[in-house]
């Protein structure tokens, strides 16, 4: 967890996300747009980005599976039920990695309840009274492998290999 305020700014860090997962299919998710989508977007026409309103996703993009899903401006205008199965069913069925950038203050969420979902902790950005924090979720990095899940703690490794059962 960060606990830090960061010296960028919530565009450069979502320009940054942008930048390196490089989606080709992106789900944006919120009430507004915001200037490094629209460089991203600039930089990238052949990306398809698929735009939905703050609640449950319709059901053309449920539907669909995208590379990255960025939820801004959106758990603020949500009921706290409604925004965890927006999450959770982004997370599940949408999108192998999500972001997002979030007002705790506003939207009355915590740092646990993004835990919960497994969501991390990446930044928080302060300006004047209001501070925002960028959460991120990669299923890729989600868990590592343990070091004993390998052939040689298995119950006889000396057959490893050897026989099919």
């Amino acid at each position: 967890m960060t606990s830090g305020i960061s010296t960028r700014t919530p565009q450069q860090a979502l320009a940054a996300l942008l930048d390196l997962y490089a989606p080709q299919r992106l789900l944006v998710v919120g009430a507004s747009q915001f200037p490094a989508l629209q460089a991203f977007q600039n930089a990238h026409p052949q990306v398809l980005v698929a735009h939905a309103a703050p609640g449950a996703l319709p059901p053309e993009l449920a539907a669909q599976r995208f590379d990255l899903a960025l939820v801004v401006d959106c758990l603020e205008h949500l009921p706290k039920r409604t925004g965890l199965e927006l999450l959770g069913g982004i997370r599940n069925l949408n999108a192998s990695r999500i972001a997002v950038l979030a007002d705790l203050a506003v939207c009355d969420w915590k740092d646990t309840d993004f835990f919960a979902l497994a969501l991390q902790s990446n930044e928080r950005f302060q300006r004047d009274e209001q501070v925002l924090t960028l959460f991120t979720y990669d299923l890729r990095e989600y868990k590592q492998v343990p070091d004993w899940l390998n052939a040689r703690f298995w119950a006889n490794p000396e057959n490893f290999g050897k026989y099919w059962w």
